[in-house]
């Protein structure tokens, strides 16, 4: 099957990585792979497939008109059969390539909660299939009353468990990061955004330092923003908090699986998720997870089985939550082994593969 993947992405996260393992799957089942992207797009290294079936365009955003010409040639002079996007501002761009293209069929693939403009809200009920990354996301959706019952599929995100099977040294890795490898270890990692709450984390990690001097504590990610505010910002509390020889910002790192396997304890504070990849892939690496309780975090965390879960926006419970599991190793074995063993028999990556592979031939 020829299959074009879209992503105007900049960044890289939970959405990017979806696109690459969907793609390098379906490369691995003997389907033909296109992908479009903008310049110097994130996506590039994390492909495995040939460059020449890589196009770039500007898709500036939903209007791009010049992107979109471009576009719909490219599906022709490929006989691509399925147009999947990922982004928003791209499901304009794709459905115009597909209906200028009638053997292609339009496929979305719906990643975040947010509410669509009235143009992507048209664009999306013209799809052939609208993917939800999560029961939540689907709720959004229907509440918007954009698609049909019969476009819906929800799709639950899939983490490639192979690669938390791999064999490191974790105390030269965590010395590549600056980080010490003798002392407990609680982390964090996603874009550095106000939504993510990462404030929240630290005023945590305040919190438990009190009662466990000899912890620290990690945050991966970027602030991509011009300004940096957010960056600034988190600084600027690590400091009044007096965690600056404990608290360590290492930025974006390519290994996330070894952090994820490195660490004691995984911390999501965000306010809002839509599924939770990277608490999935901290479960997939048998490291127990504290997590707010947003509606992604629900659908793949079991509270106290799996993880535990505490309200948004509580700093005293998620600190509680912390201290409880570096109070016992009991407990977080046993979290960390059912973490682990719920996502391989939920979460995996062949199963997700599975059913959009069904979509595509439907």
């Amino acid at each position: 099957m020829k299959i074009l993947q879209i992503s105007s992405a900049t960044s890289f996260g939970g959405g990017e990585r979806y696109v690459a393992d969907l793609t390098n799957s379906l490369v691995a089942r003997g389907h033909d792979l296109y992908v479009v992207l903008r310049p110097n797009s994130p996506l590039i290294g994390y492909l495995n497939i040939d460059r020449e079936k890589i196009k770039t365009l500007p898709m500036r955003n939903s209007l791009d008109v010049p992107s979109a010409h471009e576009l719909a040639r490219f599906v022709a002079r490929h006989g691509i059969e399925v147009v999947h996007a990922h982004m928003a501002r791209d499901y304009s761009l794709a459905a115009y390539a597909a209906r200028r293209n009638r053997q292609a069929k339009f496929i979305v693939t719906r990643h975040v909660l947010f509410h669509l403009s009235r143009l992507h809200r048209h664009t999306l009920s013209r799809a052939h299939r609208v993917i939800a990354v999560s029961n939540a996301v689907a709720s959004e959706i229907r509440a918007q009353r954009i698609v049909s019952d019969g476009q819906l599929a929800v799709v639950t995100n899939g983490v490639d468990v192979n690669r938390f099977n791999v064999e490191f040294n974790r105390t030269r890795f965590l010395q590549t990061l600056g980080l010490p490898a003798n002392v407990p270890l609680v982390g964090s990692i996603g874009e550095l955004r106000t939504l993510k709450r990462h404030d929240d984390f630290i005023r945590a990690a305040a919190r438990v330092s009190s009662r466990f001097p000899e912890v620290h504590f990690v945050l991966a990610g970027l602030d991509t923003s011009l300004s940096r505010e957010v960056h600034k910002h988190l600084e600027q509390l690590v400091n009044e908090t007096g965690l600056n020889d404990r608290f360590h910002f290492v930025g974006w790192i390519e290994d996330a699986e070894k952090l994820l396997s490195a660490i004691d304890v995984f911390v999501s504070a965000s306010e809002t998720e839509s599924f939770g990849l990277a608490i999935a892939e901290a479960m997939a690496a048998g490291t127990p997870v504290v997590a707010t309780a947003t509606e992604g975090a629900q659908e793949v965390v079991i509270d106290q089985e799996t993880g535990l879960l505490v309200p948004i926006g509580d700093v005293e419970r998620l600190a509680e939550s912390i201290m409880n599991l570096l109070s016992s190793n009991e407990l977080r074995t046993q979290i960390g082994v059912r973490g682990r063993e719920v996502v391989n028999q939920k979460f995996s990556l062949e199963r997700m593969v599975d059913q959009i592979e069904q979509i595509y031939r439907d």
